[in-house]
Formats: structure tokens, sequence, C-alpha cells
């Protein structure tokens, strides 16, 4: 009952702590934590492993320590948590994720059935769906994420096709999880609020963009899906994306998201809330997913009887997206640190003629970006060629800490005037020499002596480089007739 309470105690400490810490985040500045936040991250380790100390008692059997540890430990992460949003530079999402990792130990049982794991309170859910203003906090601090009611969590096995695509998410697959969260984090403003809406969670829209795009607006397949999550156009189309005065809006992130959303509802539905063969079925086809499951929509995407029968493609897909939406929950747990990125959205009005190349190379590595910001200004700005010089006056998205290096890099000074002379360089066109003409087959014969059983057919055949008609003209046969004993004129082949 202790630990049923302490547990009960912490989830409604963090809680109440929330205004608090959404203040310190708005006011977290870029330079080195000061020596109290400092102090503050320690305690938050110190309880991080109290929580693990408590657990190894506990299963050493020495249930009285355990106990003790534990509401130690408890208390040390409320306290420190609560002083964090009255103390400028703490950066609450450390606190948010350290719980989060303690509520999803599947190892937390303390021997009377205490589970950090094992319930939500209804205040937490809202918060974790976002009606409490959870939209606005780092996808972190959402300890609790929902999928029609259901913990995530408990909906993704951690099963070895899983285990592989982590490993292979956080070693070769690394760069594309990590420039996916960045692409991602300047599109979510547009994109999350269309899951939001759906009651769908985010982890899962970002699992499946890392996958299918890696945030790049404009991706296409070479089976022609296109877009951010990568729709076919006829899937598209019964979803509401289609042309728009020229544009296909399979590229537009919001009308994508808006379509997967849709899409993803309809399929949940049809499987009964099983992720597993929804997932299987936007990457495979739902008409293939449902005649394989039939009726019994409690089978395991990983039974035989379904998962031998599906592609490889699709076969590696689904765990690649539940666990990349796993680490978008769980990074800390996985040694993983996603880049932290501003992506308030802003606009500026172009001042002066130019086009999207011309203003990546103008605003250079505004901001820290050191890749540039060239794909964020495409996916932003998804209408627009970035080749094409847009007039004085027209508007362009673009992250709001770059207005101000507009105004400061681009609208006047050298770094313009090079961005317009290098784009209007004029490359020669250099006519290419005309190709030799081809030289003349030189054809040599040779004698063969027809022996019995021989036909034209099967002489030629074991020629590899000829004809009947061939042989028959160069040796003026009639009919293909042949005689044993006649000498015939075959091509020597090379």
């Amino acid at each position: 009952m202790v630990l049923r309470s302490a547990v009960r105690f912490l989830r409604l400490g963090l809680l109440a702590a929330v205004p608090g810490l959404m203040a310190a985040c708005a006011s977290t500045g870029g330079g080195k934590p000061s020596a109290p936040v400092n102090a503050l991250y320690a305690e938050l380790d110190q309880a991080s492993k109290g929580y693990e100390v408590a657990l190894q008692q506990s299963h050493a059997g020495d249930a009285e320590a355990s106990q003790l540890t534990l509401t130690r430990s408890l208390d040390q992460l409320k306290e420190a948590s609560a002083r964090c949003g009255n103390t400028p530079g703490c950066d609450p999402q450390r606190f948010f994720s350290v719980f989060d990792r303690l509520l999803r130990l599947k190892d937390g049982d303390f021997g009377d059935g205490t589970d950090l794991n094992s319930d939500v309170d209804p205040s937490q859910a809202a918060l974790a769906a976002g009606k409490t203003g959870a939209a606005s906090l780092p996808a972190a601090q959402r300890s609790v994420t929902l999928l029609h009611g259901q913990k995530l969590s408990e909906l993704i096995a951690m099963n070895g096709p899983v285990k592989a695509a982590l490993e292979m998410w956080l070693t070769q697959w690394r760069p594309q999880l990590m420039d996916a969260y960045v692409n991602y984090q300047y599109l979510r403003y547009q994109m999350w609020p269309q899951y939001q809406k759906a009651d769908l969670p985010e982890a899962l829209l970002f699992g499946i963009m890392a996958k299918e795009s890696g945030g790049k607006v404009h991706a296409v397949s070479r089976s022609g899906a296109a877009g951010p999550l990568q729709f076919m156009y006829a899937t598209g189309m019964r979803f509401g994306l289609g042309m728009d005065n020229g544009f296909d809006t399979r590229f537009d992130p919001q009308a994508s998201a808006r379509a997967n959303a849709e899409y993803l509802n309809e399929q949940l539905q049809i499987f009964n809330n099983n992720l597993e063969l929804t997932i299987g079925a936007y990457n495979g086809g739902e008409g293939r997913m449902r005649r394989l499951v039939g009726d019994d929509t409690s089978v395991s995407f990983y039974d035989p009887r379904i998962y031998n029968q599906l592609s490889q493609e699709t076969r590696d897909y689904v765990p690649a997206v539940l666990a990349a939406a796993w680490l978008f929950l769980h990074p800390d747990s996985y040694n993983l640190r996603f880049p932290r990125v501003d992506g308030v959205p802003g606009s500026i009005t172009l001042q002066r003629p130019t086009s999207l190349s011309e203003l990546t190379v103008c605003l250079g590595s505004a901001d820290g970006m050191s890749d540039g910001w060239f794909r964020t200004l495409r996916n932003l700005n998804p209408r627009l060629d970035p080749q094409v010089t847009q007039p004085a006056g027209v508007q362009l998205q673009l992250p709001k800490p770059l207005e101000k290096a507009y105004a400061s890099r681009c609208v006047d000074g050298p770094w313009p005037i090079l961005a317009h002379d290098l784009h209007s360089a004029v490359v020669p066109v250099v006519d290419a020499p005309p190709s030799p003409p081809p030289a003349p087959v030189v054809r040599r014969d040779r004698s063969y002596k027809v022996r019995r059983g021989d036909t034209l057919v099967s002489i030629v055949r074991n020629l590899h480089c000829s004809s009947v008609q061939e042989v028959a003209e160069m040796n003026g046969l009639k009919h293909h007739h042949i005689a044993i004993g006649q000498v015939l004129k075959l091509p020597v082949c090379q």
C-alpha cells in the first residue's frame, strides 16, 4: 500500500509541476547549466539509480529494503521536478524522460503488485492526449501515449524483429533517423494536429515518416509512391489527395498527414486496433492483409500463416516503423540524444526577388544548421520549384529563428549578390561529337559436312549465333533440304 501510494504521489506531483515546468522550458537558454540546475540534475540521476537499486533489492527478496529505497527515490524525483519549475535554465524534458523510462520498465514488480506501468490516471491520460496543453511539450514529456485508449507501449511487442530494427536505427540507419527527426520538428506544426484530431499517437506518425521518406516532403519511390508518407496515387485519391492547380497534394505535409491518419483509423477499425496488421496493410496492401487475416483479427502479424505470406519488404517495414516510434518515445533508454530543434513556424515577405536555392546560399549555416536550410525551405514551401525566382512580395514559410537571419543577411549586403550570381551562372551546352560509323562486320565462314541424323534446325541451334534462314540463304537451300555428306557453309561465331 505504501508503494502504491508513493507511485500515485509521484504521478500527481509531476502533473502539478507541469505548468511550472512549461514555464521553465520557455525560459531555458542555450548556455551551460548553472550550479543550481546541475544540482537538480544530480538529484534526478540519483533518484533514477535508486529506483533500479529498489528493483535489485526486490528481486533479491529484501522487500523491506526495496520498499524504503523506492519511497525515497520517488520522493526525491517528485521534489526535484517541482523545484525545476522555479529554477531558471532547468530543462523539464530530463525529468519527464526519466519518469517515462520508469513508467515503462517491464520488470518493475516489487512483490505487492505495485508497477509504475500498471495503470493510468485519468488526468495523466488527458495530459498525454494533449487535452491539457501537452501538445506544446517536448515528445519525451508525453509519458503515456495512447492509441484509441490503449497504451502504445503495450501494443509494441519487444520481440526479435523489433529489437533488430532498433539496432539498425541506432547504427546503419542512424543518419536517416536523425535527419527524419530534424525534418519532422520543422513540419510538426502542420502534421501533428492531424494525428491529434484522429486520436493517434505522434510516435506512430514519426515512425511511419522516418521509414517512408526520412521527412523529405518531395520523396518519390520507384513504385510511384510520393510525399512524406508515401501515398500511391490511387490510395491518395481515395483519401482526398490529388492535383490542385498542377500541384500533387501528396507532397503537402498537412494534407498527407490528414490522409494518413484517416487511412490508419479505417484499417484499425477493420483489424480491431491490431496495430501491426494495420501498419502491414499500409505497406503491403489492405486487400492482401484482409485475405490473409480473414475473420481472426486477433492473429499476430508474426504468426507464420501471416508473416510467411508477406513480402520481405513488409516483414521488415512493420518492426522498423514500431522501432522508430519506440525510439521517439524513449531516446534516453537507448543512449540516443535527438538534437534540440526550435520548430516554431515563421514567415517572411521577400524584399527582393529570389529563389529557394538563392535563399539557402544566403542563409548559410544560420542558427547553427551545418547542413544548410535547403531541405527545410523545400519542405515548408512544397509548391515552389526551388530553382524558380520568386518576385518581391511573395510570402515564404520558414522556421521562426530565420526571420531575423533573413533580414540581416538576405535583404542587403554581399550574400544575396553572391547567391544571385551563382544562381544566374550559364553552363555552356557542348554538342556531343558525332559518333564514329560502326566498323564493318567481316563475316568469316567455315565448312560443315552433314552427318546422319542432322537437320538444318539442329545444325543452326548448335551455332548459337545464326538462324535457319541465314544458313539456308548462304547455301542456296530450297525448303531447308539437306543430304548426308553435303558440305555447308556456316558463319563463324565470335
